[in-house]
């Protein structure tokens, strides 16, 4: 999974991961690269043209877990992204979303997606995208960036996993069409 598997949710954390997010380099070229904990091998990063993608917390495996025990886990993860949503809509206004199924669906019939995209099935986040940009980055000039956070998990015994992406690009809601992207 993550390597933020055990770890209690921290809101203060979660955005201070987002701002460094927002202060690091984007690569510009190169292949979607995904990086493990060198001990455990659990996700810690993932980078690749015009993005970057961290997880910000890991809920617990939903195994054997069955309602209102089940509900409540998941209620608490959307709780915990309300939560860091209020926070970066104070700082950035307000939000959008952008919806993970159509990328999920064309993933599954097999069609090419966007490399943010593509990194995000790849690492379960299937949770819509909740998005802020252009947003400045303090330091850097006229540089502008996309953020994303989400919360979801890939099938119902997984944990929820709470992600953040930063895009030098405009993240957008794909065409529920196969085609250039």
């Amino acid at each position: 999974m993550t390597a933020r598997a055990g770890e209690d949710f921290d809101a203060v954390r979660a955005v201070a991961d987002v701002d460094a997010l927002l202060a690091g380099p984007v690569p510009e070229a190169g292949p979607t690269v995904a990086v493990g904990d060198p001990a455990t091998g659990e996700w810690t990063t993932t980078r690749g043209a015009g993005f970057r993608l961290v997880p910000l917390w890991e809920g617990e495996a939903l195994t054997g877990v069955y309602a209102p025990e089940w509900n409540q886990a998941v209620e608490a993860a959307e709780a915990h992204l309300a939560t860091l949503v209020r926070e970066l809509d104070g700082r950035w206004g307000a939000h959008r979303k952008v919806a993970m199924h159509v990328p999920l669906f064309r993933k599954q019939r097999g069609a090419a997606l966007p490399p943010l995209f593509d990194a995000l099935l790849a690492e379960d986040c299937y949770g819509d995208l909740t998005v802020w940009g252009p947003v400045a980055v303090e330091g850097a000039g006229a540089v502008q960036r996309w953020v994303a956070v989400s919360a979801g998990h890939s099938e119902g015994d997984a944990p929820v996993v709470m992600a953040a992406a930063v895009s030098d690009q405009p993240i957008v809601e794909l065409p529920d069409q196969d085609g250039p992207d």
